[in-house]
């Protein structure tokens, strides 16, 4: 090979690098800050998204938050009730959930007989949601249900007010198991003691809320782990809104050809689509 040659080669894969390179940092940046990759692992949210669905996340719209720092980038929108939103699970925040806003902050929820009411009005049941379990009875209480020795249950829930920042909230015997998780989320040891509650140590009867905090449904109402049952959403848990299925496939059937030039697991008719 010529000396000519060997330059040019040369040429040629410093700037294939120097492609790669780019393409790697453009990749990197869209993923943290404007669109992610989602997949959803469970029912939950049946039918309007299905186990299978792969979805592309919308992470600019609420403002993105900025790696390995608690910055936010401005949003350019607000969170609003019916938005599909993808966040930090608060009882695990190594997991990504994903869940239907139904109350923003200062909102007050609450479900009678399985219809769910935001503010005293009727909030109708998304398109494809559903039921799939036995109705509870109002006055039945369930131990997994937020707040802990509530009579709350899956289809009788609250009135509960969902807090927002600002908010002035008391802190007592009977308000403890209510905001106990949010003032701990928020950076404080919070402990109670023969009916006082302390903050940091110091006896508290109120506290100001830091944070604004959201309530998330599934669509599936019966079988979703959702605010009714770990509480309240901090915004700054919230990652993202769900736009759109990029690929959608069958985990409980087979990949491999079951008919002539079909892969019947593939559900072809969801690609593509809108999340609302």
């Amino acid at each position: 090979m010529s000396t000519e040659q060997d330059k040019s080669l040369k040429k040629h894969s410093k700037e294939w690098f120097d492609a790669l390179v780019i393409a790697a940092i453009f990749a990197i940046v869209l993923r943290f800050f404007v669109v992610e990759s989602y997949r959803i692992p469970t029912g939950s949210m049946e039918n309007t998204l299905l186990a299978g669905d792969f979805l592309f996340v919308n992470k600019y719209v609420y403002g993105a938050k900025v790696p390995f720092t608690d910055y936010r980038l401005p949003a350019a929108d607000e969170v609003e009730r019916g938005d599909i939103i993808v966040f930090k699970f608060p009882k695990d925040r190594s997991l990504n959930y994903i869940k239907r806003c139904v109350a923003v902050s200062g909102d007050t929820v609450e479900i009678r007989g399985r219809q769910l009411f935001v503010n005293g009005k009727f909030s109708m049941l998304p398109e494809h949601a559903q039921f799939i379990g036995q109705e509870m009875p109002s006055g039945a209480a369930d131990f997994q249900i937020f707040p802990r020795f509530s009579t709350f249950n899956k289809d009788n829930y609250g009135p509960l007010r969902i807090p927002r920042k600002g908010d002035v909230i008391d802190l007592n015997e009977r308000t403890y198991q209510l905001y106990s998780s949010l003032v701990a989320d928020e950076g404080h040891d919070i402990s109670m003691t023969a009916g006082q509650v302390y903050v940091d140590g110091v006896p508290a009867g109120t506290y100001t809320v830091g944070d604004n905090y959201y309530f998330a449904m599934g669509d599936n109402r019966d079988n979703s782990l959702d605010s009714r049952y770990w509480g309240f959403l901090p915004e700054s848990d919230i990652l993202g809104e769900a736009m759109m299925v990029y690929w959608s496939w069958d985990p409980d059937r087979s990949l491999f050809l079951d008919l002539p030039g079909k892969f019947s697991s593939i559900r072809w008719g969801r690609i593509g689509m809108v999340v609302h």
